[in-house]
C-alpha cells in the first residue's frame, strides 16, 4: 500500500509539471521589438525616456512584452531595408514621410488607420497626410518637428549688423561685412550622409522649386528654382560665406563652426540646437528667428511616426503601443524629452521660454517634403552632385543635370 501511494503521488506531480509546462508555453507573452532611433539628442536622457516607456506600457499591458532597441541614424535606410528583405525587421519602428512610401511599395508595412479610428480628428491634418500613401496612413505621429533659423548675436554686433537677415537678399548683403568681422555668414551640412531635407531641399523650397514632378514620375530639381537655389548656395561658399568645413559637416552642432562660434547663422536648426549653443555661447547671444524667404518663406519639418512591420507576427501587439503612444500623455512627454512638437492640437506643449515660442511660430511655415518611393535613394544622387558643384568640378547647371540624368532613369527603372 505504501509503495502504491508513492507511485501515485509521483505520476501525479509529473501531470502536474507537464501540465505547467503546458501552461507556460501558451501564456507566454508577444514580444514587440520597437526600433527607435536618437530623436531625444541626450543618451543618457533618451535612455531613461524609453526605458520609463517600456516599464508604464507593460504596467498597462501586463500581456505585453516590450522591447524598445536604439538604433543610429546612419545607414538607418540601408538597414532597414536589409531587415525587410531577410524578414527580420522589427515589429515597430520609427519612420519619416519620405521614408515610408518605398517600404509600402514593397510590401513592408501594415496600414494602421484603425489605431486612430477615434481621435483622427485630434491631429494636425498635415502630420496624418505626411504619413499617408494612397489612402492609407502607414505610421502614427508621435511628434512634429520645425526647424527654423538661430542666429550668433555677438557675430552680428562684431560686424555692425542690428537686423538678423531672413531673406535671401539679406544673407548676401550681410556676407562682406561678416567676412569683414573675421567670420562666415550661413552654415551649411553638404556631407552625403546629411538629409538633404535639412540642407539642401529647404533652398529648393524657398525658390519656389519642388523635388520631384506633380506625377512623381520625374525629377524636378534641375528646373529653374533649382538652379537658383544651388547658385545661391554655391556663391557663398566661393566667398566664404559658407565655411569650407560644409564639405564634410554633418549637422552636429556642438563639433561643428556653428557650435564653435565660427559662423553667424544656421537656417535648420532644432530647439535642442539651441540649448547646445547656448552652453557656449551664452545664452543672452542666440537669436531664433522665421525659416528663411526667397520667392517663399519655408521652413522643413515633419511627423515622426510609428509603422508596423507587415510581417510582425504580433500585429495586435505592436498596435496596441502605437495606441499608447499617441496619447495626450504620451505625446506631451515625448515632445518634452526631444525638444519638438505635439501632432496632437488637444495636446500642445505649453513654450517653456520665449526661443522655445519661435519654434512654436515656426511650425505654419514647416514642410515635410514630397513623398516618393525613391524619395532616399535619388536624394543621395543628388548628395553627390552638390558636393562636386561647391569643390569646382561642375556648375550647378551641370550638377543638377547629371543627377536629374540619374534620378530619372532611376524612376524609370521602378515603373
Amino acid at each position: 500500500m505504501r509503495r502504491n501511494r508513492f507511485v501515485s503521488l509521483v505520476t501525479v506531480a509529473a501531470i502536474a509539471l507537464a501540465a505547467s509546462g503546458c501552461q507556460g508555453k501558451t501564456a507566454a507573452k508577444p514580444a514587440v521589438t520597437v526600433w527607435m532611433y536618437p530623436v531625444i539628442a541626450n543618451e543618457q536622457k533618451s535612455t531613461a525616456y524609453w526605458g520609463s516607456i517600456e516599464k508604464d506600457f507593460e504596467a498597462a499591458n501586463p500581456d505585453v512584452d516590450l522591447r524598445i532597441e536604439q538604433q543610429p541614424w546612419a545607414n538607418r535606410d540601408q538597414k532597414l531595408a536589409t531587415a525587410f528583405s531577410g524578414g527580420k525587421g522589427p515589429d515597430v519602428l520609427l519612420l519619416g514621410p519620405d521614408q515610408i512610401p518605398q517600404f509600402v511599395t514593397g510590401g513592408s508595412l501594415a496600414p494602421v488607420d484603425k489605431v486612430l479610428e477615434k481621435d483622427k480628428d485630434k491631429f494636425l491634418p498635415g502630420a496624418l497626410d505626411a504619413l499617408t500613401v494612397d489612402g492609407k496612413l502607414y505610421a502614427v505621429p508621435i511628434y512634429h518637428t520645425v526647424t527654423t533659423t538661430i542666429y550668433n548675436k555677438l557675430l552680428l554686433d562684431k560686424a555692425g549688423i542690428s537686423k538678423p537677415p531672413d531673406t535671401w537678399d539679406e544673407i548676401k548683403a550681410a556676407a562682406p561685412k561678416l567676412k569683414q568681422a573675421g567670420v562666415a555668414t550661413l552654415d551649411y551640412s553638404a556631407s552625403p550622409e546629411t538629409s538633404l531635407n535639412l540642407s539642401f531641399y529647404p533652398l529648393l523650397w524657398q525658390a519656389g522649386g519642388s523635388v520631384f514632378a506633380a506625377d512623381g514620375k520625374k525629377v524636378a530639381f534641375d528646373q529653374a528654382p533649382g538652379v537658383e537655389a544651388l547658385t545661391f548656395l554655391k556663391g557663398l561658399y566661393d566667398e566664404g560665406a559658407v565655411p569650407k568645413t560644409a564639405l564634410s559637416n554633418t549637422n552636429l552642432v556642438a563639433d561643428q563652426a556653428l557650435g564653435r562660434g565660427q559662423v553667424a547663422m544656421g537656417f535648420t536648426n532644432t530647439l535642442t540646437d539651441v540649448r547646445t549653443v547656448s552652453a557656449s555661447w551664452g545664452a543672452a547671444n542666440v537669436l531664433v528667428g522665421v525659416p528663411l524667404q526667397n520667392k517663399k518663406r519655408v521652413g522643413f519639418g515633419l511627423p515622426g511616426g510609428l509603422a508596423v512591420n507587415a510581417g510582425s507576427k504580433n500585429v495586435d501587439a505592436a498596435e496596441k503601443f502605437l495606441s499608447f503612444m499617441t496619447q495626450p500623455k504620451q505625446e506631451i512627454s515625448m515632445a518634452t524629452a526631444s525638444d519638438f512638437l505635439s501632432p496632437r492640437t488637444d495636446a500642445p506643449v505649453p513654450a517653456a521660454d520665449a526661443r522655445s515660442k519661435k519654434f512654436d511660430d515656426a511650425l505654419q511655415y514647416a514642410y515635410s517634403g514630397e513623398v516618393n518611393p525613391a524619395a532616399r535613394q535619388i536624394m543621395a544622387l543628388l548628395a553627390v552632385q552638390i558636393q562636386a558643384v561647391l569643390t569646382w568640378k561642375k556648375t550647378p547647371r551641370q550638377g543638377l543635370d547629371d543627377a536629374a540624368k540619374q534620378a530619372n532613369d532611376l524612376l524609370a527603372r521602378q515603373r
